[in-house]
């Protein structure tokens, strides 16, 4: 197989000795699981993110970039490019699911697995040579069974080191494989634009070019003191490593997530409390769901309030002990707003829990006089009924007046204990 690019000393036939690091890449991850979902979509521009006025891209199928479409441009500009295209919006529960069985994958090959984010991550497969061949044939099991267990396609890098691995992954895409032999790691590096270097973003890469550094070999072969010139000693003596290829950083197991979160841009500015007060209650709802999905809890609650003109302010509050109930994530987030007392019209709320911990492991003071079976367990329930028959049944919105959280089963659903449910 001959990668991206058409060069064949890096298709997966290449020499993949000491290779050992891949970088697994889902292709166009949420729109193909959308087209996963909607077969009839197969073939058609797909784009998914916010549907709004406001709306931003977070993925187009591969249909949908040919027409210019990509990630973090705004929907009415995709709208614009791809006015065929079938825009869709975000479903972060589906894609959650797709990316833990897809991880299941990863880890069925090697404990090694360092994900970064729902639809990447680093495999260190040297343990697993032994049972499963060499790296470039582990590659392809994977995309074979990622392919043939979830309908879903992947692309591949395999390297000596992370870095290296991920730029392959990069330009095998879409569906392919490359393996980077590592005698051969500086013809791979050096032809490349500076800004496939980690770290340089589109102010660092117009400096480099004013300089006469358009690609990584003339970045490698630059003084440091012109680097360090430019950008500074800490990203000129990083650059300099990474442009010849010099990665010692290992794939770690131990990656947690720092915080969860979530937010809305309105389609048209806010001025209304009471639609502000709801946003900050569904954004919490969302929170505490992932965060228990996740078993994780973290004692420090943030808002983020853009206004119109697109000042941007944050605030916190640290808890005294770790959450991942909703109710109290609200009822944070709701003093925070009040206290921050804006005055005008509102672009952009979002809410995120911060300082995350292992909730099973995480120590819990009760409220004094709080009932033995109280919110944690309501909203446990609300998401096992959520999971099963939709997160339309369940009413969020009585943690505004302190009600129970309300169940309701949807009429067209036969209840449980009719003898006529299906078994």
């Amino acid at each position: 197989m001959v990668p991206r690019g058409g060069d064949a000393r890096f298709g997966a036939g290449a020499d993949d000795t000491g290779c050992t690091i891949l970088h697994v890449d889902m292709d166009a991850f949420y729109a193909s699981v959308e087209v996963r979902k909607r077969p009839d979509l197969a073939g058609r521009p797909v784009v998914v993110g916010g549907i709004g006025p406001r709306g931003v891209v977070s993925s187009a199928s591969y249909e949908a970039r040919t027409y210019g479409v990509r990630s973090a441009m705004p929907t009415g500009r995709a709208r614009a490019l791809c006015p065929g295209a079938v825009f869709l919006p975000v479903d972060m529960a589906a894609y959650a699911e797709a990316s833990r069985a897809v991880m299941a994958i990863f880890n069925d090959v090697t404990p090694l697995v360092e994900p970064l984010s729902v639809d990447e991550a680093f495999l260190d497969v040297a343990g697993a040579a032994r049972l499963l061949g060499p790296p470039a044939s582990i590659a392809a099991l994977i995309r074979r069974r990622v392919s043939e267990e979830q309908g879903l396609s992947c692309s591949v890098g395999v390297a000596s080191t992370k870095f290296v691995a991920k730029l392959g992954s990069t330009r095998a895409k879409p569906d392919g494989v490359i393996v980077v032999p590592r005698d051969q790691v500086l013809d791979f590096l050096h032809p490349l634009p500076v800004d496939a270097l980690w770290g340089v973003g589109e102010k660092a890469s117009e400096t480099l070019r004013r300089l006469g550094l358009a690609t990584v070999g003339a970045v490698a072969e630059a003084p440091v003191g012109m680097l360090r010139s430019a950008l500074g000693e800490a990203a000129a003596a990083h650059l300099h490593e990474l442009s010849w290829g010099r990665d010692p950083r290992q794939v770690s197991v131990e990656h947690v997530e720092k915080s969860i979160g979530a937010e809305v841009t309105f389609d048209t500015d806010v001025a209304d409390v009471e639609v502000i007060k709801r946003a900050l209650l569904d954004l919490s709802t969302k929170v505490g769901a992932r965060l228990r999905r996740a078993d994780q809890a973290g004692r420090t609650v943030s808002i983020k309030v853009r206004l119109a003109d697109f000042r941007t302010v944050n605030r916190s509050r640290t808890l005294g002990t770790a959450t991942d109930v909703a109710h109290e994530i609200f009822a944070t987030a709701w003093a925070l707003y009040q206290a921050l007392r804006p005055g005008d019209r509102i672009r952009l709320v979002g809410v995120r829990v911060e300082g995350l911990a292992v909730a099973s492991g995480s120590a819990r003071q009760p409220e004094l006089g709080a009932p033995e079976h109280g919110w944690r367990e309501a909203e446990a329930a609300a998401d096992a009924a959520a999971a099963r028959f939709g997160r339309s049944v369940v009413r969020p919105a009585s943690l505004l007046t302190g009600e129970r959280m309300e169940i309701r089963p949807r009429p067209s659903v036969v209840p449980l204990s009719d003898p006529r449910s299906p078994s």
